[in-house]
């Protein structure tokens, strides 16, 4: 099936064809670890998550590299802020991303470089720049020459004289060009350096991608992903100062995702409009989560809302429940859905659907919709238990499985989700059981003596706070709705 990505960099869908058949080689920008994460940075994280986990279900081997910047000014003033070394700080909130995407069940990737640790390799690229005449030392510092890269402005559309024109950038007097960006900044009194050829100091920002993704991936690799702030000047500039060095392409796929956005904003820290996924993990489960981020295509904008993670909880617990009746109805197991024989290797019409879906651009909304369109097929299947009924089920098990292993959902059994929902509904419940059982048996009672109007407020009270009464021949029986 022909694969086709949005390149950013040619403003259209392309097929993609990698540059060793059968291999890809990913690299995303990572979070600058001066802070929590919140359910902006979650989103880029989730999407490559999927792009990876999707590639390799094809059988493509990916090598994914997903970075730390753990030297930047921001990092510097927060250790200062508090009373600690940037290094330090760094550590803490690389170990708080890890749990927070462990949490929302984000494989690790291949390598997650540290800037700290390639020093070494940023040095030599800025070495490279400077022997080529596209960087120069001033003050100190060693900028890169914008003029020297005649395609500067090739990935955003933007054009070199025209930002020139209108610019507002502030006036550096070393620089040549207001558009000039710092490779290399000279050591302050009380920030962390290294030594180099140009004396003490330490990497800019857009250098540090550069030497990382090349140490990994090497000079040219298949695909770039990040968030669309980054497109200019983090990318723009990455692009230039490599393709500079190295005189070849650098990234020949360009993927951006959208925003989350609240109140048609878009969710950062600079607006104070964000939400931690710690924060979040409170109240939903991270599955929700995922299945929200993924609700849309990757690259559209997503408003964050209550109701939307409602409605996604919703939709995770109709799959949930479609993998229960197919283990305990149909007596299927999730660990041989796919590699058993027993099973189709090849995937049935879902899964085909799925993928043309997901080949698509990575249409993961069109693929969930396919993914409801299953769940509501098994359940038809079996509450009719007609014809070839463990046949049909195997397949529809089997496609259930590879479709939710790309999207990184039902990474748990059903008993485990009914329980986690069980247990939060508890606790976020307005009555105790003690109290439940209470008004139940209160209701029966009244029941009993046909006071119809008690049994009817009782029930309706309860109803209020999200729970639902069944009765049957042996009594009445209470759940939570939710």
């Amino acid at each position: 099936m022909v694969m086709r990505i949005y390149n950013t960099l040619t403003k259209s869908k392309e097929t993609f064809v990698p540059m060793v058949p059968g291999q890809v080689g990913i690299y995303v920008c990572g979070p600058t670890v001066y802070d929590y994460s919140h359910v902006g940075h979650a989103r880029s994280v989730v999407v490559f998550d999927v792009v990876v986990r999707h590639f390799r279900a094809l059988g493509y081997d990916v090598t994914y590299v997903r970075n730390f910047t753990d030297v930047d000014d921001k990092i510097i003033q927060r250790a200062n802020e508090t009373g600690t070394d940037s290094r330090h700080l760094a550590d803490r909130f690389i170990t708080a991303f890890h749990q927070d995407m462990d949490a929302l069940g984000v494989l690790r990737p291949d390598a997650e470089p540290r800037v700290t640790d390639h020093i070494d390799d940023i040095v030599d690229i800025v070495t490279a720049l400077i022997s080529r005449g596209a960087a120069y030392l001033a003050g100190g510092d060693v900028f890169f020459a914008v003029d020297a890269f005649p395609e500067y402005g090739k990935l955003s559309g933007r054009k070199l004289e025209d930002m020139i024109a209108g610019s507002r950038v502030d006036v550096n007097a070393s620089k040549r060009n207001p558009y000039d960006f710092v490779l290399w900044k000279a050591a302050k009194p009380g920030e962390p350096a290294w030594p180099s050829p140009w004396g003490s100091g330490r990497p800019g920002w857009h250098i540090e991608c550069s030497a990382m993704s090349c140490r990994f991936l090497g000079e040219t690799f298949d695909i770039h992903g990040g968030g669309k702030d980054l497109i200019f000047p983090h990318h723009e500039n990455e692009i230039a100062q490599s393709e500079s060095a190295h005189a070849k392409p650098f990234a020949r796929y360009w993927m951006h995702n959208g925003f989350v956005n609240i109140n048609n904003e878009k969710m950062s820290k600079s607006l104070n409009n964000f939400l931690m996924i710690r924060d979040i993990l409170e109240t939903r489960h991270p599955e929700t989560i995922r299945l929200f981020l993924l609700s849309n295509h990757y690259r559209s904008p997503i408003d964050f809302s209550d109701q939307h993670l409602a409605t996604s909880e919703k939709g995770l617990e109709k799959i949930y429940a479609a993998l229960g009746r197919l283990e305990t109805e149909a007596g299927l197991e999730s660990e041989n859905a796919v590699a058993s024989p027993d099973f189709p290797m090849d995937g049935g019409p879902f899964w085909q659907a799925f993928c043309a879906a997901m080949a698509d651009d990575f249409n993961t909304a069109k693929g969930i919709g396919i993914l409801f369109n299953l769940v509501k097929e098994t359940n038809r299947l079996l509450d009719e238990k007609a014809g070839e009924f463990r046949k049909d089920a195997r397949q529809l098990f089997s496609d259930l499985v590879r479709m939710t292993d790309v999207l990184g959902i039902l990474q748990t059994s059903w008993r485990s989700f009914a329980e986690h929902q069980a247990e939060r509904q508890m606790a976020s419940a307005t009555l105790l059981p003690e109290a439940v059982d209470a008004l139940v048996t209160e209701r029966t009672e009244a029941r009993k003596s046909k006071d119809w109007k008690r049994a009817d407020e009782i029930r309706d009270q309860l109803q209020a706070a999200g729970i639902v009464l069944e009765d049957k021949a042996d009594g009445t029986h209470w759940k939570f709705s939710g």
